[in-house]
């Protein structure tokens, strides 16, 4: 089946159709990761999003029930030069194109990334209107135009949990079958904000020593501290954090008791919120897994995964509360904070790594090493 893809500028990008046969809009992105895609469809951060990938060839290893970020897939529409006609790994138990239909999203091949990903670098992320079932081009490009876009939305509450849960898994035990295995011991009790949170992320922390509990992005910082925990994680999430006004405000109350506190992507810019900062839109956003970044303590540069459209603007926090510890080799931005006077941090990259390099994985150990203090 044939597709298109229309931008708000009026730009078109022909293809042909796979996964769901629909019509949808959102915000298109390009992710310049070379592996992991099933990861990268599942990532909440991604709600409300289109996304191109850069890397030439997907869908070879198919999908399985273990590399998932989340219970199904979270962007809008997922765009690539060329789908695998062919599945082979002994973990796959169905296509891509299957897995998308069955889902409801629609995906759409042989189309020209690169063109359409130095389109996005010059003229910035924009929304735009899919379609796999012989929608019009004038008809898609007037939606992609209407479209009300992710800037100031509440995209949070799409992928948040409904109700708190606990959280033990560990990652997967390397030459095993499949499966993951429950983490052995947990002497530090974390309570989780979900704002779209990864479960590789919840696996890192078990694995180092956390008991999880998992809670909306609503829950009040009273209801936050009458579970008694160790330390406050503040998750990855999609869409603008200055959408959600009550995650910072819950923050801000947080940090009065002084309990170490790690934020991640969203959580780092919500954390920026509540110390009084202001975060801005960027271009066309940090998508990928070989982002550098360096960190200002010891000079070490890191590369690193990345999915977020928003950054924290350092002019806007307070230099005698606030120390700036990463900042991004390729744009400038702040990739990292810690608090003068607290046991807090937070990060604007994904350091479990799903996918991407591990180079920043000991920051779990770090969040750790708080509490244990």
């Amino acid at each position: 089946m044939k597709g298109l893809l229309a931008l708000e500028d009026g730009t078109i990008f022909e293809g042909e159709g796979f996964g769901a046969q629909t019509t949808v809009v959102g915000e298109v992105v390009f992710n310049t990761s070379m592996t992991g895609y099933q990861e990268i469809i599942t990532d909440p951060s991604y709600r409300g999003q289109m996304v191109a990938m850069t890397v030439a060839h997907v869908g070879n290893v198919g999908v399985n029930p273990e590399d998932v970020e989340s219970a199904r897939p979270q962007v809008q529409a997922f765009i690539v030069r060329e789908l695998s006609p062919v599945v082979s790994n002994w973990r796959a138990v169905e296509s891509l194109s299957d897995y998308l239909a069955r889902h409801g999203i629609p995906g759409l091949s042989e189309v020209d990334t690169r063109a359409l990903t130095r389109h996005i670098r010059e003229r910035g992320a924009m929304k735009a209107a899919l379609s796999t079932e012989g929608a019009p081009a004038d008809t898609l490009v007037r939606m992609a135009r209407e479209w009300e876009g992710l800037e100031g939305r509440d995209v949070v509450q799409e992928v948040t949990c409904s109700e708190p849960y606990h959280w033990i898994e560990g990652v997967i035990r390397q030459f095993q079958p499949h499966g993951f295995h429950p983490s052995e011991e947990h002497p530090f009790h974390v309570v989780a904000y979900d704002f779209g949170v990864k479960w590789n992320i919840l696996r890192r922390l078990a694995d180092h020593g956390c008991r999880v509990t998992v809670v909306p992005a609503t829950t009040p910082a009273t209801e936050v501290l009458a579970l008694s925990p160790d330390g406050i994680f503040l998750s990855n999430g999609p869409g603008d954090p200055a959408g959600v006004p009550y995650a910072a405000r819950a923050v801000a109350e947080l940090l009065e008791t002084g309990l170490p506190m790690f934020g991640i992507c969203l959580g780092h810019q919500i954390l920026g919120l509540a110390l009084g900062g202001r975060t801005y839109k960027l271009k066309f956003g940090h998508h990928g897994g070989n982002q550098p970044v360096r960190d200002e303590a010891t000079g070490v540069v890191q590369i690193t995964a990345q999915n977020h459209n928003y950054a924290v603007d350092p002019e806007s926090l307070d230099p005698s509360q606030v120390t700036i510890t990463h900042w991004n080799l390729n744009d400038g931005t702040v990739e990292g904070m810690r608090l003068k006077n607290r046991p807090v941090f937070s990060v604007q990259y994904h350091p479990e790594a799903s996918p991407g390099p591990h180079d920043a994985d000991y920051l779990f150990g770090q969040f750790v090493e708080l509490m244990k203090r």
